[in-house]
């Protein structure tokens, strides 16, 4: 089993920024990607980044260029620096981890509210 612990939510003004962080605890061998997920209200949950085991990352369109996915192994982290916040970024965050086998895992999610 993994769990995964999100931090950093908030409520920051447009043109600001968050770093989200997801701590993993468990059976962190097995994850070989890892990332964030969001999820406005009466809307799907979509994702915004991911970064797998060898280090390549992938980002949705609507956020290329203004959020980075990293990961510190020593610390089984992942953060997600978020720069330049619109409101249309208000969502849901969640971790997720995909492991070997086939498994998903989420974070319990936490709130960005871009609002000035």
């Amino acid at each position: 089993q993994v769990q995964l612990v999100e931090s950093g939510g908030g409520l920051v003004e447009p043109g600001g920024s968050l770093r989200l962080s997801c701590v993993a605890s468990g059976s962190i061998f097995r994850l070989y990607a890892m990332g964030w997920y969001r999820q406005a209200p009466g809307k799907q949950r979509a994702l915004v980044a991911s970064i797998i085991s060898d280090g390549s990352t992938n980002y949705s369109d609507s956020v290329k260029g203004r959020f980075t996915i990293s990961r510190d192994n020593a610390k089984n982290t992942v953060y997600l620096q978020m720069n330049s916040l619109k409101p249309g970024n208000t969502a849901v965050y969640y971790c997720n981890g995909e492991s070997l086998p086939p498994k998903t895992y989420w974070g319990q999610g936490t709130q960005v509210t871009v609002s000035s």
